[in-house]
């Protein structure tokens, strides 16, 4: 056996992250680990990775027990993490950014040693395929090879214990079968990989065990060769979990969202969106799918008023709003649930109620003639717990505190707390387990079949297909492509997320 944690136990104030967790992974397999938010996964890889030390329990390394004070430590046993956001400096080459921290010196001077580096890199490049050019410059590489790169600088420190945490999160279907490609070649030579994902297909596909974890405690183990998606979803949450939320066809009313040859630019100053037509009809889904960064953050935040256009139209209920504030929009029905709650949908230092109310604080019944009234808000922000089931000590606590489900739940019940004629979501379910998973697709279907027309934008491919009444592909900043979702499949959507053609029709 290459690694085991045996009872390890680590506590935060007022959480319980680690409880007695007993998990062992052999050396050339693969163990996936699966769990809710909060169900103390990070929490554990972060002992393991020596970024913080139980409160009790043991590491064992080829039998021997390890102590890592550090992650130095840590990765001189040969323990090595790939982090889901990547830490690599993008004006760096492949090279410099792979043995940062860890370079070969020669000379009196200390002088890096370019050549040997290098030498290394392709050796590890081949031996495991990662198809890497170790001269390319980090900020003109792909999502998929910068994943390469950090799993190349894990491997450049010797590392034979990697821990991938949601790395799959940001890849094309192609991409993800790529990366499958190399974890199986790095189980192959010896190397003990664990594969943290909430994906169910990709650990039943790439996993030779399974650990599901919730609450802090192991809820159970599973073999992938015998173990299906629903059971692995209910150990997970600890109950009967609807993986694709049941919705009838839609009945597509009034077209509430038309966007005419939109041209909008990104942070860089360089066309992120480059003429984009969509129309969103009440009553029905438009899932906008494709891999991050080909423009879906410029074009939602350009309909919602958060970014200027350069060109083009936007209409949202026969009202022009080019060149409208976000107040303004929000006005006209419009409910946004933001990609990055963190920092467009939640204050962490604010409440609950507070948070409940931030787009409405100015209007009734929160405020009446130029005066705020507490009670109201507290009233109203208690109802939305109840109604939308989020799990908070009380209204008063900091949002900052809530998990990443329950803060999502916070912001769904805001935005939807007053009537909508158009729902933006973009990657509503983000980051979140299935349960929440489950939730949210039921709140936005409700709205769906309450008259409101809904843009989802979304990475996901099965929320793509488990929502979506049409579907429109982002590829480079165009739609390249709308498919009637009863069309999409994994094959099309992914040669259209990757910018090919598949031959097949298009639907409006």
């Amino acid at each position: 056996m290459r690694l085991e944690l045996r009872d390890i136990t680590k506590q935060f104030p007022g959480v319980l992250a680690n409880d007695r967790i007993s998990i062992s992974a052999d050396r050339g397999k693969v163990l996936g680990m699966l769990g809710e938010n909060g169900a103390g996964k990070t929490t554990l890889m972060n002992i393991l990775s020596g970024l913080y030390k139980p409160d009790s329990g043991q590491i064992f390394i080829d039998g021997e027990e390890r102590t890592f004070d550090d992650p130095v430590a840590a990765i001189r046993a040969g323990v090595g993490m790939v982090h889901q956001h990547f830490m690599l400096v993008p004006v760096f080459d492949v090279v410099e950014a792979v043995a940062l921290g860890a370079e070969t010196v020669t000379g009196f001077l200390g002088t890096f040693d370019r050549a040997a580096a290098r030498k290394r890199i392709v050796e590890l490049s081949e031996q495991y395929k990662l198809e890497v050019d170790p001269d390319a410059k980090i900020e003109n590489l792909p999502v998929g090879v910068r994943q390469r790169v950090e799993i190349l600088k894990a491997l450049y420190r010797h590392s034979d214990i990697l821990v991938l945490d949601e790395p799959s999160a940001v890849l094309t279907p192609y991409e993800t079968e790529e990366l499958f490609a190399i974890i199986r070649s790095l189980a192959a030579g010896g190397t003990t990989v664990i594969f943290i994902t909430h994906k169910l297909n990709e650990v039943l596909e790439v996993a030779d065990d399974i650990v599901v974890l919730r609450r802090g405690r192991v809820a159970g183990t599973a073999d992938p060769k015998s173990a299906t998606r629903q059971q692995l979803a209910n150990l997970m949450v600890g109950r009967d979990v609807e993986l694709i939320v049941p919705k009838g066809p839609a009945k597509p009313g009034d077209v509430v969202l038309h966007v005419e040859n939109l041209q909008v630019r990104d942070d860089r100053l360089e066309m992120a969106v480059k003429g984009v037509d969509l129309e969103v009809r009440a009553g029905e889904i438009v899932v906008i799918a494709g891999v991050q960064g080909n423009g879906q953050t410029e074009l939602v935040e350009a309909i919602t008023g958060l970014r200027p256009i350069d060109s083009g139209q936007i209409t949202i209920g026969g009202h022009h709003t080019e060149k409208s504030s976000p107040r303004h929009v929000s006005d006209l029905g419009v409910a946004h649930i933001p990609e990055d709650r963190g920092r467009d949908g939640l204050i962490d230092y604010m409440t609950v109620a507070e948070n409940y109310i931030l787009d409405s604080y100015h209007k009734a019944p929160y405020s009446r003639n130029g005066i705020f009234d507490l009670k109201a808000v507290r009233e109203r922000a208690a109802q939305g717990v109840k109604d939308f089931d989020i799990r908070t000590p009380s209204i008063d606590t900091y949002a900052g505190s809530l998990s990443g489900g329950n803060q999502q739940k916070v912001v769904v019940a805001r935005e939807f707390s007053v009537p909508v004629q158009l729902v933006l979501a973009a990657q509503p379910t983000r980051g979140l387990d299935v349960g929440s998973i489950e939730y949210i697709h039921r709140r936005l279907i409700e709205q769906r079949d309450g008259g409101a027309a809904i843009l989802l934008v979304s990475t996901e491919l099965d929320e793509v297909l488990a929502v979506g009444d049409r579907i429109a592909v982002m590829f480079d900043g165009k739609i390249v492509g709308i498919l009637a979702g009863e069309d999409a499949t994994y094959e099309n959507l992914g040669l259209l997320m990757g910018g090919a053609s598949f031959g097949g029709g298009l639907a409006a």
